[in-house]
């Protein structure tokens, strides 16, 4: 780590740069100190429910054995020392386990080109991955530091000192407060005061057996405001004299209004203005209300009657998305290979053996909204020369770049305030409801407007998780090993899509996150090929919460489960024969299974149906997780999941609480989508609106979820994502059991006829 990246620098682009914070408080970029001994740890990364600002301050807290009771964080400033590297780097299209020269040198120029034209970026699970040694680097130079003042102030060796909970002790000296020392700081160079020894980060750092603060589950940093409601998100905010926006979009995304009627808006008392605005920033075209309470804008915009004129992309429906998938998955060309050891398509080309079976397999997941709790609003105060923006965004400087472009400011010109997020999924990084905020607020200067969605609006104006298909074939030899492999797969490319909504970029060819979980996959294949083939679909895609391990989990593990029942092994068994070399998998398989009973008999559900269990193990974003799941079949043919085992090697587990709870909420966040979650498509428009047509998983359907965090000394990987992956395939696995049908598509539906069977006897 360059002392570059843990000391305050000024390189690269910086909007709203504060002025350089005095010296007393800041001994670098990463954290301040105050006189009252509260540690201010700087932020580069949003909260938005997962709990990351807490666990980013921990590794702060523990290296400078800070008082947790004394720690608070502030959001940083922009600047390309905060730019998130580890986003990047973990696109690069390598395996999981490659160490090797080539992949090391492509880490190396990315994180060089990244710091300096990267972005703050929140997501794939990266923050503590990225922030790991920066943080921890910062927090260790900062306790040097504290050393070194007081080892000044009392002519003593600083080896003879030690820090404890915020205060520099020793023996005969007592004790100074970190705040009495941050003021002998002032106007002086913090590496002057490091003791000798101490200069080279790995004699700074803690070991593993010294940590105190690490491993542990202190309270998060952001519960006692959102318990006492003093949290402030974006629709919290107010000014004096603000007006409210509500809108009527386009039904279609590339729809205009061809008719505007608003006399009915306009008679409403409080509506102020009515007026158009064109497709932005991946928005569709809307007609809005501006009125000086929401209530009014609510109203006017009820009353509003538009007349659209469908766009290029037509009156399209689920019949031409399925036309268009099963075309690009049914071609002779299977796609770009983004992974082909050996030769599987020759091999499963020729006659199986003796002893070997062959299978193949279709799979089918449907588009997927995010449905965060919190739909997207924004407030805006455009002066003509000057914005101030309040929005809650996964990139806040790409954000505020596209605010500046939208209304023709400079960078600095823009003061963008980055607030938490109730909930995001990915769907955040985007940010076209700030720039269609900014388009409406060109509209009204020198006022300050806010601009809410609806629910409505928030799923409708999606950028869904893609629908894609896919097509498996494999055999397995008389040991019950796979031979050769031969996954394909077609659909949209969220990558594609996103690069030029968010940087304009017009980027094509090969996506790794279409088959994240397949081309990565960690079972010892020899003649495994996996490919994928773009599908241009009219329907906007964005990231998804575990993107394609979303549904390549759901492919992958279902099928390894058919390939275990066709070879007569258990699928515990088939999965551990192909983990020979993968201690880390196959330890959480065995946790896993080993917890949730795996091979016992599982009494029936209260209602009497018998109950099986069903297991998927699916690494993604670091870590490693495997899920069992308890299934049992409803009178109308709905599963029923009782509950879920999980095993996760996430490396170091820094905050055991936020892991437990990121797994939950992994589970019941992908058992909603494993259910019901479906977005169709009818006359080029989505068919969902609100919960009532795009149901949430209802807490008497939540099962018991329990958690099984592996130790490490490893490096963190994520854990806001891993969970989601495997939930599918376990579900899926475990109906196979229950059924003797497999599932192939997603949502899990068509049991009915299935449960009549069982309780007939059959």
């Amino acid at each position: 780590m360059k002392r570059r990246t843990i000391l305050l620098a000024g390189v690269g682009a910086v909007v709203d740069r504060p002025a350089a914070p005095p010296s007393p408080r800041a001994p670098n970029a990463w954290l301040k100190i105050d006189a009252d001994d509260t540690v201010t740890v700087i932020m580069p990364r949003v909260e938005m429910g997962q709990g990351a600002q807490t666990g980013l301050a921990m590794l702060v807290a523990e290296e400078l054995d800070a008082d947790w009771a004394r720690v608070r964080i502030e959001f940083a400033p922009f600047d390309s020392v905060y730019n998130n590297l580890a986003v990047a780097s973990a696109g690069l299209p390598f395996q999981p386990d490659d160490r090797g020269v080539g992949r090391r040198a492509a880490v190396h120029l990315t994180d060089k080109v990244v710091r300096h034209i990267g972005v703050m970026i929140t997501g794939g699970s990266s923050s503590l991955a990225d922030l790991w040694m920066p943080l921890r680097e910062a927090g260790a130079y900062t306790r040097a530091v504290m050393l070194g003042l007081a080892a000044e102030r009392w002519q003593v060796d600083a080896a003879a000192c030690s820090v404890e909970r915020g205060a520099v002790v020793h023996a005969t000296h007592g004790r100074l407060r970190f705040g009495e020392l941050i003021a002998a700081l002032r106007g002086r160079n913090p590496d002057e005061l490091v003791p000798r020894g101490m200069s080279a980060a790995a004699e700074r750092l803690k070991t593993p057996a010294q940590r105190n603060l690490l491993g542990r589950s202190p309270m998060r940093l952001d519960t006692p405001s959102k318990v006492d409601g003093s949290a402030r998100f974006a629709a919290d905010f107010r000014e004096p004299g603000m007006c409210y926006a509500t809108l009527e979009f386009a039904p279609q995304r590339d729809a205009t209004p061809q008719k505007i009627d608003a006399a009915r808006a306009t008679a409403i008392k409080g509506v102020e203005r009515v007026f158009a605005i064109p497709a932005t920033g991946g928005a569709a075209a809307a007609v809005v209300v501006i009125a000086a309470t929401r209530h009014a804008a609510l109203r006017g915009r009820e009353v509003l009657q538009v007349d659209w004129q469908v766009g290029p992309a037509g009156a399209f429906d689920e019949r031409t998305i399925e036309r268009a998938l099963q075309t690009g998955l049914s071609d002779a060309d299977d796609g770009f290979g983004y992974r082909n050891d050996g030769d599987a398509r020759k091999v499963l080309a020729t006659d199986a053996r003796s002893g070997e079976r062959t299978l193949s397999a279709e799979y089918s997941v449907p588009y997927l909204a995010h449905a965060a709790l919190e739909p997207p609003s924004c407030l805006i105060h455009y002066t003509g020369d000057a914005a101030r923006v309040v929005a809650g965004v996964q990139i806040p400087d790409a954000a505020c770049a596209a605010v500046a472009k939208q209304l023709g400011l400079k960078l600095e010109q823009v003061r963008f305030e980055q607030t938490p997020i109730g909930g995001a999924f990915g769907r955040r990084l985007d940010h076209d409801f700030v720039v269609q905020a900014a388009a409406i607020a060109r509209e009204l200067p020198n006022r300050a407007v806010q601009v809410q969605w609806r629910r409505e609006d928030d799923l409708r104006q999606d950028f869904y998780r893609p629908a894609i298909r896919a097509r498996l074939q494999a055999r397995v030899d008389a040991q019950g090993r796979i031979v050769a492999w031969h996954g394909r797969s077609a659909g949209q490319s969220i990558t594609v899509q996103a690069m030029q909504r968010t940087f304009g970029l017009p980027l094509g060819g090969p996506d790794k996150t279409t088959v994240e979980g397949a081309y990565d996959v960690a079972y010892e294949i020899p003649q495994l090929r996996v490919a994928h083939r773009n599908v241009d679909l009219p329907v906007p895609v964005g990231y998804w919460r575990s993107v394609g391990h979303s549904y390549q989990g759901f492919f992958v593990e279902t099928f390894v489960d058919e390939l275990a029942a066709l070879a007569g092994v258990d699928p515990v068994e088939f999965r551990a024969r192909h983990l020979t070399n993968r201690p880390r998998h196959l330890a959480v398989l065995r946790k896993a299974a080993e917890a949730a009973g795996w091979g016992t008999a599982l009494a029936p559900a209260p209602d009497g149906a018998p109950v099986a269990r069903g297991i998927a193990l699916v690494a993604s974003f670091g870590s490693v997780v495997a899920e069992v799941a308890e299934v049992s079949i409803g009178p109308e043919g709905r599963p029923r999941v009782h509950r879920v085992v999980v095993a996760i090697d996430c490396g170091t587990p820094i905050h055991p609480g936020l892991i437990a709870q990121q797994t939950e909420g992994g589970v019941v966040f992908g058992l909603t989508a494993a259910l019901d979650g479906e977005v169709p498509f009818a006359a080029g428009a989505p068919q969902v609106a609100n919960f009532d047509d795009y149901p949430v998983l209802r807490l008497f359907e939540a099962p018991r979820v329990e958690t099984h965090i592996l130790p490490s000394t490893a490096p963190p990987g994520g854990v806001g994502e891993p969970a989601v992956p495997p939930l599918a395939p376990a579900v899926a696995n475990a109906l196979a059991v229950l059924s003797a049908k497999r599932l192939r598509k997603l949502p899990l539906r068509g049991l009915s006829g299935i449960v009549r069977d069982l309780s007939a006897g059959a």
